[in-house]
């Protein structure tokens, strides 16, 4: 009996129906930007001092320029510029009284410069930027600067709680029910951040943008990937990814209009009710479908596949088989990940792998937010740097290799962010292509710990391997905000150098790790464990003891049916795997 895959060869892998399909749910990738990174627009913290009640008309009266009313009223700008006392604090002088000199103002109202008390401010801050952030309309800053870094990991929680919520939800209730309701809670929670009254509501609705954006972009991986044959996954899942990529161009040229974060969240979320529209113009995943067997169902939805595409599907191929129900499921256990030695080391590597392209990834977007720059071309080139990434590694990882490009974009990262942090700001250009490298190789990294993840880890426990590993993308994003702004208080690089040391490290680690270039999944722990030992190649299973053995070699390989290289596409963000006819998928979040 004939499976999807053998079907999609007779009325097209990646036709008509499959393009199309998977234009309208590329436009749903670039909408997810705005939640992953967007912080660094609607939270920008611009040059702020504390408002002096009576500073502005003394400067009036005496004539001062914005430089001498800063030096004059504002405690050590001259000499530290942006320190903390020159933000956070204030003279707590009189400066209405009469009599004030206007060449030596303090001088002449305390006599002692050394004697001037400070102050906590008490009336708020003036902030030197022409539009608005959650920032500057709750005065996110000296003691309440924290409340930023819990605004943005909380929708780092959301992803994590919500990938296992929605990952179970579609495979349970089926793909596009669960991309609707995403996508519904998703344009309403985010229209309502746009209305929040305050800042508790604003963390509150992002929270539940976060349980459900990264589930969406999610599932709508998946769909990409189930459409489509064999021949043509790879390729589509990298482009799914560039669609993010687009997205952030898109951000950058809407929040460059748009300076107001409430507007800017409004513009960014309305366009999502129009994915309603998918309830109409996508269907349900035949994979699914077979599943669940529900083939009559699934036969309806590759008949409209072999319509659109002018195909005829052949008579023989009017029923369909299961891949997965002559096979036998084994049940993963948590501890099967740190029992044996060598799947130990994998997945303690691998949980590091994932923790530092999180950490990196938006750690450097979120300091790119702090730089004296102009934000909006700083953003802007860092992203275009993503387009090289991708094509590097697709030049690279069938000819070269795994580990070592992967180590290779470790160590650039880290020397680019040392290069940045020590490069003083009036080496501009220097500092910006440091910071381009920086933000190319991170991609890289994020690309390759997602394809080699499932790489590394036997049939039995594959998706349990590449949920727990890729968990720790999450806890990192929830711990970036507080590394990158807590440490920048203390030097603005600091975040810089500790991200190449946590980059450095991660180089080291993955060459420990077997290559996988050409070898055969490994179908047992006993495979998993001999692969730093053996070298197999895609079509010479000799290298694997138990699939010497195994009588069930062939089966695995009608049921278990990969990428023509035996892997699976990279992604940025986080993964989870789906099982679906037999197939397991890999996706970002």
């Amino acid at each position: 009996m004939p499976t999807l895959d053998d079907v999609l060869e007779h009325i097209g892998e990646f036709d008509r129906f499959q393009k199309q399909t998977f234009f309208v749910l590329c436009l749903l990738s670039a909408a997810f930007t705005p939640v992953y990174v967007g912080v660094v627009f609607f939270g920008f913290t611009p040059e702020h001092r504390c408002f002096s009640p009576g500073v502005v008309e003394l400067s009036q009266r005496c004539g001062w320029s914005l430089a001498e009313q800063l030096n004059h009223t504002v405690p050590e700008w001259g000499s530290h510029g942006a320190a903390y006392s020159s933000r956070c604090s204030r003279y707590e002088v009189d400066w209405n009284a009469t009599g004030v000199s206007c060449t030596d103002p303090l001088g002449s109202l305390v006599g002692n410069w050394s004697s001037v008390p400070l102050g906590p401010c008490q009336d708020g801050w003036v902030y030197d930027y022409p539009g608005t952030s959650i920032v500057t309309e709750f005065n996110l800053v000296c003691e309440d600067s924290w409340k930023l870094d819990l605004f943005q990991s909380s929708v780092n929680v959301g992803f994590f709680i919500g990938s296992v919520i929605i990952g179970y939800m579609a495979d349970r209730f089926g793909r596009k029910l669960c991309l609707l309701i995403t996508v519904l809670i998703n344009s309403v929670s985010g229209v309502l951040v746009a209305f929040a009254p305050s800042y508790t509501w604003t963390v509150i609705f992002r929270l539940i943008q976060g349980l459900v954006s990264k589930g969406g972009w999610l599932t709508g991986y998946v769909l990409t990937a189930e459409f489509v044959g064999l021949s043509f996954r790879r390729t589509v899942g990298i482009i799914y990814q560039l669609a993010f990529t687009v997205g952030l161009l898109i951000l950058t040229a809407v929040a460059y209009v748009l300076p107001h974060w409430r507007w800017l969240q409004l513009a960014v979320t309305l366009p999502n009710f129009f994915f309603l529209l998918y309830h109409w113009c996508l269907p349900e995943s035949p994979r699914w479908l077979i599943t669940q067997k529900q083939n009559d169902k699934a036969m309806e939805v590759i008949k409209r596949i072999a319509k659109n595409n002018k195909k005829q599907l052949p008579p023989s191929f009017q029923n369909l088989k299961s891949e997965d129900e002559d096979g036998e499921k084994l049940k993963p256990s948590y501890l099967d990940l740190v029992r044996t030695p060598q799947i130990r080391k994998h997945t303690f590597i691998l949980m590091y792998s994932w923790f530092t392209s999180s950490v990196l990834y938006q750690g450097l977007i979120m300091h790119m937010g702090l730089a004296s720059g102009n934000i909006y071309l700083d953003f802007l080139y860092s992203a275009l740097v993503e387009f090289p990434a991708a094509f590097i590694l697709l030049l690279t990882v069938d000819r070269i290799g795994r580990r070592y490009p992967w180590a290779v974009a470790n160590v650039m990262t880290g020397g680019a962010c040392v290069v940045t942090a020590l490069v003083p700001d009036t080496l501009y250009w220097l500092k910006m292509t440091a910071a381009c490298l920086g933000r190319m190789g991170i991609t890289m990294c994020f690309e390759m710990v997602c394809l080699v993840n499932p790489e590394l880890y036997p049939t039995s426990l594959r998706n349990l391997g590449v949920l727990v590993c890729s968990s720790m993308c999450d806890i990192g994003g929830i711990m970036t905000p507080f590394i990158v702004y807590r440490l920048a208080e203390l030097w603005h690089e600091l975040p810089l150098v500790v991200f190449a040391g946590i980059a450095v490290v991660g180089g080291g680690l993955v060459l420990l790790l077997p290559e996988t270039k050409g070898k055969t999944l490994p179908e047992t722990i006993e495979d998993a464990e001999n692969m730093h030992r053996y070298g197999a190649s895609s079509t010479d299973q000799s290298s694997f003891p138990s699939l010497q053995q195994s009588p069930l070699v062939a089966i695995h390989h009608q049921k278990y049916r990969w990428g023509p290289d035996r892997t699976w596409p990279g992604q940025k963000v986080n993964a989870t795997r789906h099982r679906t006819g037999g197939e397991e998928v890999v996706s970002r979040s």
